[in-house]
């Protein structure tokens, strides 16, 4: 008998698998899907057993023998292996890359798995129930937590507990020793029916079709903002747990699991777990692993997630389908919701994907009968659209870049004890710092960028490559010492308002008011307590939150976003604007929006204030079917970086030289990338596109064996993006 190959996926660049022999003392041990140490080279190198075989392309005399097994059992089924193989092959990256990538980072550091640890839950005792918010004034911790309790009835696991109210273990000691908390029954299968919101019509219906059709689906639920798509969602996610089956809901951003997380606490009694980068190694890790070991009923988070094994997942959520956030753009360039639609089709099962701005894609898949159309016109309960106005301000004197007929119209919603969001995409203080002499503007000296002056640190900053440094006291080019601040950013609009608006609260939402772990959930908290009438944020606000009070959305900048050099700029500007106005009006109240432009007659602009997305998304679509772009065509781009602008140009030369020719597929290129030096590297590009995917796909294939071995790619970096949705 020929002795055991065991085929190894190591994180090689490039690689397939390597061939090692199987010691005779670990034959009846070892399984696919297990980690290993093996030697490569001088050293030994984690690597993940993909499949045990009796044949090698390379002599038994030169294969070397796997040192230890990690794993006690085995970490990836057949169905994990499979998928991993499927995305390596997809996405043209190593499988041993796309393996290791998939795991979690303890795993990935070849550490144990974790043992199994039953988390404490904890609910309200009868004396915190009854306990008066006035005596936790001067404890705001201690307030949050019980706040949070207070809507969990059936109480909440000590993790998510601490999480989502922002405190410590010493705010739960403190309010154990006051007797107010108490430990709950863990959470059972059962549904919680109490204070059930009635379904309207059409939320039945998707429900009802969803729910009629056996196997795997693939439905686009395309509701309104604030038509009450989460409750859809809570209705399926309930049967699936009936069905004794488990379920992934993806979100786009941290921000928005924690309130996904409350409102499935709120309406389930099940096990469900957060997952995202915003947790600890720890954490992270053990979600996983209850998601693996089938304990998690629910399952929610972030991009990665679609990488978690579940034994007995039924059903599949992609909550704003139709964001950047899901496609990852370095590393092994997935995207989620696409890997989505694979794991339903293999567990065969209904995979959902929901958003009031659908990408055009789904909307073309819709059309070709790929994907089913769920639709929700109305907003739940008396809400109603938001009414869209534009200002033109070509002739206005600005104040900060706001309008006079804006702040009034500012001064009147908060008058009335209402409250106003003002979306700006641009955080620091002012975007430019330039000399009045000679015009020198400060760039960063490593990207093709100018650097941002940030007030509360006092520097400069390029928020592409992180540099900082002081500000100039005198122009480098003329010596001038008068330097000013040109554009605004969100700390100047914030210092203009607190003065503005004086007796208001106000709150500003950006990655640098929010870079604490917990620091937005714990802020998000306290705007649906109503602590603050004016809300100032970037696109962290856009999407997903639910502000019941907010009856005024203020966009005081939106016609850079008019002119982008990319064909998708259009689709994502529209989808941002309507996500923006999504926030107004969303319970009894009106809401308005405001956007100040000096382009009011702008094509793009009228079509959505006055016919919406759907008449957007048409046209889009019309324009994209005659120019023979996505969806209507598929591509692939190579990029490369390096030093020096030759070398990643020359490297492209060559790369393009040897790829096999077809008339069938198109190549535009090398093209500098739209910001061509970025942290001190030069960027190219080259552009594949065909209307065969398959075809462009083989020969892509093929093609990157033959880029490993160009000598020019060994000296910069490079990479294939599959699909690409950016050219950044």
């Amino acid at each position: 008998m020929s002795k055991p190959i065991v085929k190894v996926a190591l994180a090689i660049p490039g690689s397939n698998y390597f061939d090692y022999l199987l010691p005779d003392h670990l034959g009846s041990v070892l399984k696919p899907g297990m980690r290993v140490s093996v030697p490569f080279g001088n050293k030994k190198r984690l690597g993940m057993v993909m499949a045990l075989t009796e044949e090698s392309s390379c002599p038994l005399s030169r294969l070397k023998a796997i040192d230890r097994i990690i794993d006690d059992s085995v970490l990836l089924r057949p169905k994990d292996l499979k998928l991993l193989e499927w995305v390596s092959a997809y996405y043209q990256r190593g499988i041993g890359e796309t393996v290791m990538a998939s795991l979690p980072g303890r795993l990935r550091d070849g550490k144990q798995s974790a043992p199994d640890r039953t988390e404490p839950v904890w609910q309200l005792s009868q004396s915190g129930r009854t306990v008066d918010d006035a005596s936790l004034a001067r404890t705001p911790a201690q307030m949050r937590m019980i706040k949070i309790l207070r809507e969990q009835p059936a109480g909440m696991a000590q993790k998510q507990l601490l999480q989502l109210s922002v405190t410590s273990r010493a705010t739960l000691a403190a309010l154990l020793k006051k007797e107010w908390i108490e430990p709950a029954v863990a959470a059972t299968n059962a549904s919680r029916a109490d204070n059930e919101v009635q379904l309207n019509a059409e939320q039945q219906t998707a429900v009802d079709s969803v729910n009629g059709t056996q196997g795997f689906a693939a439905w686009l639920l395309y509701g309104v903002t604030g038509s009450g798509k989460t409750e859809v969602y809570i209705r399926l996610i309930r049967q699936a747990l009936a069905r004794q089956a488990q379920v992934l809901l993806l979100a786009p951003e941290i921000g928005l699991t924690p309130q996904l997380y409350q409102r499935l606490q709120k309406a389930l009694n099940a096990k469900i777990v957060l997952m995202h980068s915003g947790l600890s190694d720890g954490d992270r890790h053990c979600a996983w692993q209850q998601a693996r070991d089938g304990q998690a009923d629910v399952l929610i988070g972030t991009r990665s997630c679609i990488f978690t094994p579940m034994p007995r997942v039924g059903l599949i959520i992609v909550d704003e389908e139709h964001d950047l956030s899901y496609k990852q753009q370095d590393g092994i360039r997935y995207s989620a919701r696409d890997l989505a639609l694979l794991r339903g089709r293999e567990a065969d099962c209904a995979v959902l994907l929901g958003s009031a701005t659908p990408a055009l894609e789904s909307l073309h898949n819709v059309a070709c009968g790929r994907f089913k159309l769920l639709q929700l016109k109305q907003r739940a309960a008396t809400a109603q659209i938001p009414r869209i106005e534009t200002l033109d301000i070509s002739n206005s004197s600005l104040n900060e870049g706001l309008s006079p007929q804006l702040l009034q119209a500012m001064q009147q919603v908060l008058q009335r004890g209402e409250q106003v969001l003002l979306f700006h995409n641009r955080r620091g203080y002012a975007p430019v710092l330039s000399c009045k002499s000679c015009d020198w503007i400060m760039h960063c000296e490593h990207c093709d960028a100018r650097m941002t002056w940030h007030k509360h640190s006092q520097r400069m900053w390029c928020h592409h490559c992180g540099t900082q440094k002081r500000q100039p006291h005198q122009c480098p080019e003329c010596g001038a010492s008068g330097l000013q601040y040109i554009g605004q950013g969100t700390q100047r609009i914030e210092e203009f308002l607190r003065q503005r608006f004086a007796q208001y609260a106000l709150v500003r939402i950006d990655q640098d008011s929010t870079r604490r772990r917990g620091a937005l959930q714990a802020v998000l908290q306290e705007i649906k307590q109503g602590k603050y009438s004016l809300l100032l944020g970037t696109q962290m606000l856009a999407k997903g939150h639910h502000f019941p009070n907010v009856t005024l959305v203020v966009i005081p900048d939106m016609d850079q976003a008019l002119f982008g050099a990319d064909f998708r700029a259009t689709e994502r500007m529209a989808q941002l604007l309507i996500q923006v106005a999504g926030r107004a009006g969303r319970a009894a109240k009106a809401g308005r929006v405001l956007i100040q432009t000096r382009h009011p007659d702008h094509p793009l602009l009228q079509q959505l204030t006055r016919e919406g997305y759907s008449a957007f998304a048409e046209q889009a679509l019309a324009e994209r079917k005659l120019l023979q772009l996505p969806p209507y065509s598929h591509q692939v781009l190579l990029r490369s970086e390096a030093a020096k602008a030759e070398q990643a140009s020359e490297f492209l030369k060559q790369a393009r030289e040897c790829f096999a020719a077809t008339d069938a597929i198109s190549l535009w290129g090398p093209l500098p990338a739209p910001m061509e030096k970025r942290a001190g590297r030069y960027r190219y590009q080259l552009i594949l596109q065909s209307t065969e995917r398959a075809e462009l796909h083989n020969r892509v294939s093929a093609w990157r064996q033959q880029l490993y071995r160009l000598a020019s790619g060994k000296r910069l970096r490079w990479s294939i993006d599959v699909d690409p949705m950016e050219m950044y």
